[in-house]
C-alpha cells in the first residue's frame, strides 16, 4: 500500500528576503530604506497601479511616467519582464 505524501510547505527565497538598497533614483518610487525585492517589486507595481502606468490594451506593457522615465534609461515604455531587469540595475551592491 503506498504512502501518502505530505504536501511540502514552500520556503520563501532567501534572496527575495535579503533587503536591498535602492539607489536615488530608485527610491524616489519606493522609498530610501532598505527593503527585500519581493517588497521593492510589491511597491513599484502599488506606484504603477495608483499612477495608471500599465497601458490599458496591452497589460504587459508599463508606460513611464517622469520618475519612471530616469529607472527605465530614458524609454516611455517596456515590457514588465524588461521593468525588472532595468530595476536590477538601480539596486545598490552591498
Amino acid at each position: 500500500m503506498p504512502t501518502a505524501k505530505k504536501p511540502t510547505k514552500r520556503k520563501p527565497n532567501a534572496a527575495l528576503m535579503k533587503p536591498v538598497q535602492p539607489d536615488a533614483v530608485l527610491a524616489a518610487i519606493v522609498g530610501s530604506k532598505p527593503v527585500p525585492r519581493g517588497e521593492l517589486t510589491k511597491k513599484l507595481w502599488d506606484y504603477i497601479k495608483k499612477n495608471k502606468l500599465q497601458d490599458a490594451k496591452k497589460r504587459t506593457m508599463i508606460n513611464a511616467d517622469d520618475a519612471l522615465k530616469v529607472v527605465f534609461g530614458g524609454k516611455k515604455q517596456v515590457s514588465m519582464f524588461e521593468m525588472t531587469k532595468l530595476v536590477s540595475g538601480h539596486i545598490l551592491k552591498s
